[in-house]
């Protein structure tokens, strides 16, 4: 049966894998694959993790992603001078025939994942193919484009999704019974599977499936804007109409979509909790983490909910008064972005009751680990604001109607690891 919604069926294209040759690590070069593999550029963003990749292996693709120089010409410089030699030195090598590549991550707590890693077809959002849910920072996406001009490379894939069960899915199973192209377990205790589809007829089985869908951006939003934007400055048809991604059928393998918490720098939890008088519900709560996520969990089924910690307790947020809300959030948007925490967050807590600037990296940082939060705001004296997650469907609802979330409003994944495979753009 075909689950595809409305949309999916009725789009004039859909999605277009298409097979590459991909760079892979020679095994008999590097230490192991585990130690040359990288999360995504985007996640590695503390020096302590960087420098830990590094200290890996001489050749991880840290070296690529994130490179290390004064300026970023000369990080780009030195991006594509390492790349050119790993190349040369026969560290990475392009496989001998183009493929659409199935990748499995798997972990001891029954996480399972499979997807197709292709080169997809860059469409505007306008065509309503792929589907961004998140704005994004006009700096970060000149950076990462300035980066694969240098390289002529898709270095990581970027996370879609889809909703599918078909026989794109059962292709990817298949795939899944035979001997792998590698495997590999990261120090995360995640476990990487790679195999190859190169028969045209299942290639081709795969594509006439595809076609007829259409994609969430789950992870990579400033890859997916990079891809448009050399899109755009390359008009003749070639390789930069394509763009290095991993397709997961959520029918088949639901992802794991977590919140992204705040921590709030120079905000006392006192101060915080003061300013809320009359405008919130405010419960302090005398029990562990987990616990208190339980209880936030349940809370906000019921409405906007948050926990606030910092001062070696957890303080549940919630019942907003209502009037506060029609005064402070958009009514220009739809009910369900209106009534998102994180939208009441950002527009009410944040902007209207603390005023702190969602965009001042001095006052807010995003963080992906729970308990990592609340142990910062402990120990710099600061505001931990925990969210629920939301669901995957509320995030794909928005944006087939093309609105977009707030900033940093969910986390899916696993995301993909960097550095299993690679697109050259000049194979």
């Amino acid at each position: 049966m075909n689950t595809a919604g409305p949309s999916e069926a009725t789009a004039p294209r859909g999605l277009e894998l298409t097979p590459f040759r991909g760079l892979r690590y020679d095994p008999d070069r590097v230490g192991s694959l585990a130690a040359v593999t990288s999360p995504p550029y985007d996640v590695v963003v503390r020096p302590d993790g960087l420098h830990h990749l590094q200290d890996a292996d001489p050749y991880n693709i840290v070296r690529l992603i994130l490179p290390q120089a004064a300026t970023p010409a000369a990080r780009n410089e030195q991006a594509a001078g390492t790349l050119s030699r790993w190349l040369s030195e026969g560290v990475l090598r392009a496989d001998p025939e183009p493929a659409l590549y199935v990748y499995e991550q798997r972990h001891g707590d029954g996480m399972l994942q499979r997807g197709l890693i292709g080169a997809l077809r860059v469409s505007e959002p306008s065509e309503g193919v792929v589907l961004p849910h998140e704005d994004v920072m006009p700096h970060i996406v000149a950076d990462r484009a300035a980066l694969m001009r240098a390289t002529h490379a898709n270095l990581e894939p970027l996370l879609l999704t889809y909703r599918g069960g078909g026989a794109a899915a059962e292709a990817v199973d298949r795939a899944a019974a035979r001997p792998p192209l590698l495997s590999t377990t990261t120090e995360d205790g995640y476990s990487h599977r790679l195999w190859a589809i190169t028969d045209p007829a299942e290639t081709a089985r795969v594509q006439q499936d595809l076609s007829r869908r259409q994609a969430l951006i789950a992870d990579g939003h400033h890859r997916w804007a990079t891809y448009l934007r050399l899109r755009a400055e390359h008009p003749e048809p070639g390789p930069w109409d394509h763009g290095l991604v991993l397709l997961v059928d959520t029918a088949r393998y639901p992802l794991r979509v977590r919140a992204i918490h705040r921590l709030l720098s120079g905000l006392p939890v006192a101060e915080a909790l003061a300013a809320l008088d009359g405008h919130f519900r405010v419960r302090s709560l005398d029990v562990e983490l987990s616990q208190a996520l339980d209880i936030l969990a349940d809370a906000a089924c019921a409405g906007n909910a948050f926990l606030l910690a910092g001062d070696g307790a957890f303080h549940l947020v919630d019942r907003p008064d209502p009037a506060l809300l029609a005064r402070t959030v958009p009514a220009d948007r739809p009910q369900a972005w209106r009534t998102l925490d994180a939208t009441v967050l950002h527009a009410t807590l944040l902007d209207c009751i603390w005023g702190i600037p969602e965009d001042d990296p001095a006052r807010i940082a995003y963080i992906h680990d729970t308990a990592a939060t609340v142990r910062k705001a402990e120990r710099d004296g600061g505001t931990a604001v925990l969210l629920h997650p939301v669901r995957e469907e509320v995030v794909r609802d928005l944006a087939r109607q093309g609105v977009t979330m707030p900033r940093k409003s969910t986390s899916f994944g696993p995301k993909p690891a960097s550095g299993l495979v690679l697109r050259a753009l000049d194979a």
